[in-house]
This record gives structure tokens, sequence and C-alpha cells, in this order.
């Protein structure tokens, strides 16, 4: 009887043994997830002189256009050097108004310049350089002659009736005068650059930009 219990508890001792080596505690590491690289870059360097060609998202006029304000637009095609695009289509870029000059019969007629300041490159600006670019208003001098037309003949319309001929001509005179005085006090028609106006402008110095 002794000899039973005594085989019964070896064979208690040899199943737990098994059982406890199939679960064998794991002490290993997990292991590490590795960022990935960084996109490589390449410096490239746009030439003075390179042609950029956009299209503008405002109107700019001199009725309303300081000198001074900013602007913006979208390029236009492609912005390539030696093959390689630097710029897609419909890359942001920003400008400044150089001058806006609303004229007048003294000065001479309206004219509002333009010129690109900053280029969108990937998740960079990058300021550039480049010419201006001018617009001018229309001659008036067929609306001006009208006005002066039109007061001559006020003039002497009013002159006849105070005093016939001679008050004619001198009625005309005085209209004609103040035609004259009247162009000269009013501006002629505003210089403007219309919105989806296309503009080609040129570098005036090199820029060197990084692109993936």
């Amino acid at each position: 009887m002794a000899i039973a219990v005594s085989l019964v508890g070896c064979s208690k001792t040899s199943e737990q043994s098994t059982v406890t080596g199939l679960t064998p505690a794991s002490d290993a590491a997990p292991a590490k997830v590795e960022a990935p690289a960084p996109p490589k870059t390449e410096a490239v360097t746009i030439s003075a002189g390179t042609p950029i060609k956009v299209r503008t998202l405002t109107t700019l006029s001199t009725k309303d256009t300081q000198t001074g304000e900013r602007f913006t637009a979208t390029l236009a095609e492609p912005l390539m050097v030696e093959g390689k695009v630097v710029a897609p289509r419909g890359t942001q870029v920003e400008g400044r108004v150089v001058d806006s000059d609303p004229g007048g019969r003294v000065k001479g007629v309206a004219i509002i310049s333009v010129r690109l300041t900053q280029l969108r490159v990937g998740d960079h600006n990058v300021a550039i350089e480049t010419r201006a670019i001018a617009r001018q208003a229309h001659a008036t001098k067929r609306k001006d002659a009208a006005k002066v037309g039109i007061g001559a003949g006020i003039g002497a319309a009013i002159g006849a009736i105070a005093g016939g001929g001679e008050g004619a001509a001198i009625g005309a005179a005085s209209g004609g005068a103040a035609g004259t005085g009247l162009v000269l006090a009013t501006h002629g028609d505003p210089a403007v650059i219309s919105a989806e106006s296309v503009l080609t402008f040129k570098l005036t110095a090199p820029v060197t930009v990084e692109t993936s």
C-alpha cells in the first residue's frame, strides 16, 4: 500500500513538471520599429533670367490699389530647371505693387507696375527678385475733347441768350475754359491688371532651392 502511494506521488510530480515546461516565461524584449528615413533633398539653382509665368487671382487697379500692397497668383505652367520640375503648375506665388499712379491730366495717364517677391517650393517660401511688369491706362483724348466741346457749347448757348453773337463768342470761350478745367481736375481711366491675367516675369538674381 505504501508503495502505491509513493508511485502516485511521483506521477503527480512528473505531470506538474511537464505542464510547467509547456508554458515557460518569456524574457525576450519587443522588436524595435525603426522610423522611416527622411526624403532626400537636392539643391537646385534657378538662374537669373529664368521666366516665371503666373496667373493673377485678383484685379489690381490704380483706382483702389496702393503702392506697396501685396497680391497673390499661381504658376500658369510648371517651373523647370534642366528638365526637373522645381514647382508644379498651380503653385502659389506672392508679389508686390511697385507703383500705383492714378495719373490725371497733368501728370499723364495712370500706370501700375508689379513684381514677384516669393515662391512656394515644397513646404517652404523662397524669396525671389524679378523685373517689374507695368500696365498703362488707355489715353482719353477723345473723352477730354468731348468734355471741352460740351462746355464750349453750353457756354455759347448761354451767351447767345444773354447778348447775341458777341455774347455767344464770349460764352463759348468761357464754357471751353470751364471744360478744360474739368479735364485738368479729374483723373483719366485707371490702369488695370485684371484677375486671371497671365504675366511672365523674369528673375533678376539666381536663387537656390531645396527639392525632394
